[in-house]
């Protein structure tokens, strides 16, 4: 029997459309997998096919994996028009609005969820501490899966803590310390191992300096997160010049993730340009993979 909408698709926001048409293709490779009856597959099919139609006549835009849609609005005669958009990325924050970035719209267009005051009641709920200041304030407004991070540790599943530091000076100043501290709770809190990557390699690519002067600064650096206090016995911190190639599992599943990731999409999520050197639309991938191994 073929697949219908749960609900009019002209109902539908952007967003809510992405993730219809997300759903949808996972559907249809679990039933191909699973070797499925043709005509339940080709039901599957037509009816992803429908959604990337009516997400592009929504949007505008073609469907991609992994890249929710930009902010638009529809005018009168039916076409789309881009509104003035903050620019936020890995390494740039722009914005024309005078008071300053919309972060409402960032979470919807990065996928994300608010940080709400259930999930701080939740999050206190489960560790039996007082949510760190940074919640408490709106500091940190946004996440993505924390919840699946609650339900690991409430039926007691292993899962580990991962951030980094871009080493570009030789100290970092308070707003480079920031997100330690609050990493340091969720140490303490959760009690787990936490991976911190140095990534010496990617400051080399990206600003006008040396090998040597990136991984001078990744060592600098690390003296300054090791004096935020984590768990000696639970914290692993490595310069990516360092280990990345004394590695050969973690080269592997670089790989793996390389050969599923298309140019199209690095290049919608980081804004590349055809002038950029190929290490820096290689490396990204290469950070990513702290999360799988």
């Amino acid at each position: 029997m073929a697949d219908s909408p749960n609900c009019d698709l002209k109902s539908l926001s952007p967003l809510q459309l992405f993730e219809r048409v997300t759903e949808q293709g996972e559907k249809v490779r679990a039933l191909k997998a699973g070797k499925a009856p043709k005509d339940e597959i080709d039901a599957a099919v037509r009816m992803l096919l429908s959604l990337k139609l009516s997400y592009k006549t929504t949007t505008g835009q073609d469907y991609q994996a992994g890249l929710p849609p930009k902010d638009l609005v529809l005018i009168n005669n039916g076409t789309t028009k881009e509104e003035d958009e903050d620019l936020v990325d890995p390494w740039n924050v722009q914005t024309s609005n005078a008071k300053g970035v919309d972060y409402d719209k960032l979470i919807v267009r990065f996928g994300s969820s608010k940080i709400d005051t259930d999930l701080i009641n939740r999050i206190e709920r489960a560790t039996g501490q007082k949510p760190h200041h940074f919640l408490r304030r709106g500091i940190f407004f946004s996440h993505r899966d924390m919840d699946q991070v609650l339900d690991a540790y409430e039926n007691k599943k292993s899962f580990y803590l991962y951030t980094g530091r871009g080493p570009s000076s030789q100290a970092m100043h308070v707003g480079h310390l920031i997100p330690f501290m609050f990493t340091k709770w969720l140490q303490e809190v959760f009690d787990v191992p936490l991976v911190i990557q140095l990534t010496d390699d990617e400051k080399y690519l990206w600003k006008d300096m040396t090998v040597e002067k990136a991984y001078e600064y990744a060592k600098e650096n690390a003296k300054d997160i090791i004096a935020c206090g984590f768990d000696i016995n639970k914290t692993f911190i490595f310069s990516d010049l360092d280990y990345l190639g004394a590695s050969p599992g973690f080269y592997k599943n670089i790989v793996k993730v390389q050969k599923h990731v298309t140019f199209n999409q690095v290049k919608g999520i980081f804004g590349f340009t055809d002038s950029d050197c190929i290490g820096r639309k290689a490396y990204e991938l290469q950070e990513a993979m702290l999360t799988f191994t």
